[in-house]
């Protein structure tokens, strides 16, 4: 775990590894999740934890620190100029190459204002400089400038600019951050293993192809069976299975949400748990985007998925999301709250939960006969705060 919070107990040793010292995992499964002809790439990624001394628990997430494609490192180097053997620190303070510090130690595809600063004070007076001072003084303009831009970008546009050095460079950009993945496993039915499920993010910007760090990093670089992928469990404070196993839960996670779920539901059939399990899940297509769809039925088929709302968004001329089908399933949605289950939420935090939260509060006042504030105060207060039953696990 990244650090142990006072008073509490591990069942184990603590692990040596950490988001400051990561344990380099083997992968040892890779399958796409979606189908040929779906506008997303998902995929499922099986990780082999063994010897790390790392643990975790249904709710948890998987830190990883994804690496650059080589073919970005390259072209950054070359437009630089400089040698990709030279020798620099990397962020610790240990000696590395250039080359291995952009792969693995620094943020190179996504610009930071901080290096804008500084190609403005490397460029020679003229149209170059004058552009990149109208950028530096105008914050709004420079965020909307960066945000679509790495550094290939801004190097070919501002090639006027020359760094020092190698480790004059580096010292503008920000350290690679981890991503964190909610983990799709239970460690009981995957002893050893953490399971990922992830969406490939891919697009194009200024002519140029490109894709998210750990993502990219996981679909594209990551070979099977090799210690390559740094990683480290952060532990949650509060998305868990309730500890009554016969209370009901009902899970509400479009896409790649559905992650934590499917590690519940694992969980939950190991422990015998009496609780019913409610399902909402969403994606675009049914044919093709229905992640895990042959172990959701099958759960459903033994009778361990209780209730499975899909909301396939294009399958039909209106778009269906998932809190439409709470709308629809209100009274029994209600009905089991009423007795006592818990609500989970996984997914967008910007649109999808916001939806989901005001679905819920609508449902509250509407088959609980409450006004709009006392509903509200139901979800928010009582539900969220008082009683912890209401937890969401949002990015």
């Amino acid at each position: 775990m990244d650090e142990m919070t006072a008073g509490s107990v591990a069942p184990k040793a603590a692990s040596p590894y950490s988001r400051k010292n990561p344990f380099l995992a083997e992968l040892t499964r890779h399958d796409r999740l979606t189908g040929e002809g779906s506008s997303k790439d998902t995929r499922h990624f099986a990780l082999n934890l063994v010897g790390s001394g790392l643990t975790y628990t249904p709710g948890d997430s998987l830190g990883v620190f994804g690496r650059h494609s080589p073919e970005l490192v390259e072209a950054v180097i070359s437009l630089l100029g400089f040698n990709g053997g030279a020798v620099v620190n990397d962020p610790k303070g240990q000696p590395t190459t250039l080359r291995q510090a952009l792969l693995r130690d620094y943020t190179v595809n996504r610009a930071n204002r901080k290096m804008m600063t500084a190609l403005a004070e490397r460029v020679p007076q003229g149209e170059q400089r004058n552009r990149l001072m109208e950028l530096v003084d105008n914050s709004d303009a420079l965020s909307e400038y960066i945000d679509s831009r790495d550094y290939v970008d801004i190097l070919r546009e501002f090639d006027e600019a020359r760094f020092e050095s190698p480790a004059g460079f580096l010292a503008q950009l920000s350290p690679v951050v981890p991503r964190l993945y909610s983990i799709a496993s239970s460690p009981q039915a995957h002893p050893g293993e953490a399971h990922l499920c992830i969406t490939v993010v891919r697009y194009s910007t200024h002519g140029r192809a490109k894709k998210g760090l750990a993502s990219g990093f996981f679909a594209d670089h990551s070979d099977l069976f090799v210690n390559n992928i740094p990683v480290y469990v952060q532990e949650s404070r509060s998305f868990r299975l309730p500890k009554d196993g016969a209370t009901d839960i009902i899970m509400v996670g479009p896409g790649v949400g559905l992650a934590p779920f499917r590690a519940f539901l694992e969980q939950r059939v190991l422990d015998g748990a009496t609780g019913r399990n409610w399902l909402f899940f969403g994606e675009q297509h049914q044919a093709t985007d229905f992640l895990y769809g042959a172990e959701l039925l099958g759960y459903q088929h033994q009778g361990k998925l209780h209730r499975l709302d899909l909301a396939f968004s294009r399958d039909q001329s209106f778009k269906i999301y998932v809190q439409h089908r709470m709308h629809e399933q209100g009274k029994e949605l209600w009905s089991w709250l009423q007795n006592g289950a818990y609500f989970y939420v996984c997914g967008d935090a910007r649109h999808m939960a916001k939806d989901v939260h005001q679905a819920l509060i609508e449902i509250a006042q509407k088959e609980g006969g409450l006004s709009a504030d006392a509903a509200a105060d139901y979800v928010n207060v009582r539900l969220m705060k008082t009683e912890k039953r209401y937890l969401r696990d949002v990015y």
